[in-house]
């Protein structure tokens, strides 16, 4: 069976930023461009009717849509790197966008994921990589930096266990909605006798 995982999509542009991050270290296995997401909440493994019943329950979430950009780099794993990332912009919308996934997921029951969110961009696995070359990497590219997009939706995402991630494909979308616009100026009400003369 698929893994499933909530993420959202990186747009085009952002994409070809991080695309330009690949090369230079020895022992680094790039992710796929069209892979590029950002994991809200990872499920796993699950039958049929809790995938059905997960499905249904995010499709209740009502949530604004809000701006992030790309900031900074980094490595998980200090003294034996396993992958580097790019980071993302704090934002209080994105964090209470997956608060409410999380309570979702834990009522119904789905294991709870033992790490803490960090919100990332997950660019290349590590295997063999030497530390000292992972700090010359990330400290030659401790600018970067994409200009802010908007999140639109978010997405829940199956996935193959294969080496590196991918390919994913997403299985359902989840509209976030526009920003409220200032309503309209309300008409006066019209004489209801004049439309009958």
């Amino acid at each position: 069976m698929p893994r499933l995982f909530i993420a959202l999509e990186m747009p085009q542009e952002v994409t070809l930023s991080l695309s330009l991050l690949r090369g230079g270290l020895h022992g680094a296995r790039w992710i796929d461009v069209e892979n590029y997401h950002m994991t809200l909440r990872f499920i796993g493994d699950i039958d049929a009717p809790t995938a059905d019943e997960l499905v249904n329950a995010l499709d209740r979430i009502e949530r604004p849509q809000f701006d992030l950009s790309l900031i900074g780099m980094g490595s998980f794993g200090s003294k034996k790197p396993h992958s580097l990332w790019a980071g993302v912009s704090a934002s209080p919308e994105l964090l209470a966008l997956q608060a409410e996934i999380e309570r979702i997921c834990q009522r119904l029951r789905l294991r709870p994921d033992p790490r803490k969110f960090t919100p990332h961009i997950t660019i290349a696995r590590l295997r063999g990589a030497r530390v000292e070359d992972v700090v010359s990497y990330l400290s030659a590219r401790s600018n970067f930096q994409t200009n802010s997009f908007t999140v639109s939706r978010f997405v829940v995402m199956s996935s193959r266990d294969s080496v590196g991630g991918g390919p994913y494909v997403t299985e359902e979308a989840y509209p976030l909605h526009p920003a409220f616009a200032t309503p309209p100026a309300v008409e006066p009400a019209r004489d209801a006798t004049s439309h009958y003369r």
